[in-house]
């Protein structure tokens, strides 16, 4: 069952696609724009996506600026999109994020990045990418790809996990 997940950004947003594996098949950090063309154009169609989800914002009581509402705006954009798709989307909060991979509300990008490290290439050089010679299962990843695929296995592991008992 291959998931679409996407961690949203008001200009631009990441995605990773992973397998039953939880592999990191495609993925990219692209604007906005360009990754609502692909929901709307199909793109995705042709790769079997069964499942979609999306970081979503929370509040947690302190002031935002306008790059939280816009990111907000793209949530429901994207949500539309793939509603019209034939998909229903799913949510899943930073705190979920924190919680499922590195059991603490204090962790950070990076610990979310080493815990993802830790689970799925542990022992492979610069930090589980590899090298062009030997790629490694995160080759390519950047900072937000990296976050879209914590969006992504945090969702496996709490919703398609528990499904199949």
């Amino acid at each position: 069952m291959n998931i679409l997940a996407i961690d949203p950004g008001n200009i631009e947003s990441a995605y990773v696609m992973l397998n039953d594996n939880l592999e990191p098949v495609y993925f990219e950090k692209c604007t906005n724009e360009r990754l609502i063309a692909m929901i709307y154009n199909t793109d995705f169609q042709d790769k079997k996506i069964h499942h979609v989800v999306i970081e979503m914002i929370a509040s947690y009581g302190m002031s935002v600026g306008k790059e939280v509402f816009d990111t907000c705006v793209w949530i429901g954009r994207f949500k539309e999109a793939i509603i019209q798709e034939g998909i229903i989307p799913n949510c899943i909060y930073r705190k979920d994020e924190k919680m499922n991979l590195c059991n603490s509300m204090k962790a950070n990008d990076s610990n979310i990045t080493q815990a993802l490290i830790d689970r799925f290439a542990p022992g492979i050089r610069n930090h589980g990418k590899g090298t062009k010679k030997e790629p490694g299962w995160f080759y390519g990843f950047s900072k937000d790809v990296w976050q879209a695929y914590a969006v992504g296995v945090t969702y496996a592991d709490m919703y398609i996990k528990s499904d199949r008992g």
